[in-house]
């Protein structure tokens, strides 16, 4: 199913998309945690951009499997694949800390709307409830955390991937383009 595309190998289409979407990812969970305006703004956003990497891991890796069938493997090939299965747990976790900083901007929005309706009781009615601290710091600490796991994985994956490709063209040629 994910082997070609218009008789095009469907994997270096699609894992450019992966490349980009899954830094992106990684950029919007650390915003949407480190700033609350962003994290107002952006409502769903970082939740959705986290599904669609999500989405794009085991396509590209399905893909690249085909791919693989195609040409053979080579100890690069098995190196980029092997680092490839491990890239797909760290965008999970980017999809749990956006879910979780979805829930706590809702919450947040939910507690300031009930504040103002406070505001305008009279005095003696119940009380607002407590802020709850730790919980936007335990979200920048666990954002910090995926989202760099989540980078230095792609970009281990995606080297790899481009030494597989590159190594054996570009080992023959000297800097001139002549062959020796």
């Amino acid at each position: 199913m994910f082997d070609t595309f218009f008789g095009l190998p469907l994997h270096p289409l699609v894992v450019h998309a992966t490349e980009v979407v899954v830094p992106l990812a990684a950029i919007l969970v650390i915003l949407t945690a480190a700033w609350p305006r962003f994290r107002r703004w952006s409502g769903y956003l970082t939740l959705t951009v986290t599904l669609v990497a999500l989405a794009l891991v085991p396509i590209t890796t399905q893909s690249g499997e085909k791919l693989e069938s195609r040409v053979g493997e080579n100890d690069l090939i098995e190196t980029h694949s092997e680092l490839a299965d491990g890239l797909l747990p760290w965008v999970a976790g980017l999809v749990i800390v956006a879910a979780a900083l979805l829930w706590w901007n809702i919450r947040e929005r939910r507690t300031a709307r009930a504040s103002t309706a406070e505001s305008d009781r009279a005095p003696g009615t119940e009380p607002a409830k407590k802020k709850l601290r730790w919980v936007p710091v335990s979200l920048l600490v666990l954002a910090l955390l995926v989202s760099t796991g989540t980078t230095v994985q792609a970009v281990l994956v995606g080297h790899s991937g481009a030494t597989a490709v590159w190594t054996e063209d570009m080992g023959t040629s000297t800097p001139s383009g002549d062959s020796e």
